[in-house]
């Protein structure tokens, strides 16, 4: 830009924004594609942002000791696209729907709590003997050969009524363990 340009209100006019765009636009916007990883769209952002910055700044723009306004563009389009990639990496990736439909859904804790009090009363309904295994095989985590000791019964009366035991839960409970049968 020259010095003699028609400045409105301590702004650069319209038309010299149109031909800053027309004459430095496609460098620009080559500079900001590679800096934004082939983002198209915040490229295009990041050139309007700079020729925002040139319209608020016609001082940079005018100044004599420079040939060309383009290294000072160049410059800004650089220092924005910095910023906004420390600004995109300091909060957390945005989602879209598209990620949402995907994304697996997670029982809440209500149905966890239901779902134990469901397995807690089926429990109860077994005989003495098979919930004393069970409860000690599978809720306490002792070996075969610790609740056969606890209960003074052979380790193969445990193995049989841990078997036939998890059998009557499996029928009382039928929607929680499909993939056991």
């Amino acid at each position: 830009m020259t010095a003699g340009t028609t400045m409105t209100r301590g702004t650069t006019a319209e038309h010299e924004l149109a031909r800053l765009q027309r004459e430095h636009g496609r460098p620009l916007f080559a500079l900001l594609l590679r800096l934004c990883d082939g983002d198209r769209q915040r490229a295009e952002d990041l050139v309007q942002e700079t020729l925002v910055r040139a319209w608020q700044n016609p001082d940079a723009l005018h100044d004599d000791a420079f040939d060309s306004v383009r290294p000072w563009l160049l410059t800004v389009a650089r220092r924005l696209a910095i910023d906004a990639r420390r600004a995109r990496q300091a909060r957390p990736a945005e989602v879209g729907d598209a990620v949402l439909e995907n994304a697996r859904v997670c029982a809440d804790h209500a149905d966890r709590s239901a779902a134990m009090l469901d397995v807690r009363e089926a429990v109860r309904r077994l005989s003495p003997e098979h919930r004393d295994v069970l409860v000690l095989v599978y809720f306490r985590g002792a070996s075969v050969a610790e609740a056969a000791a606890a209960l003074g019964i052979p380790a193969g009366t445990v193995k049989s009524r841990a078997y036939y035991g998890l059998r009557a839960l499996r029928r009382v409970l039928p929607g929680y363990a499909p993939d056991l049968r």
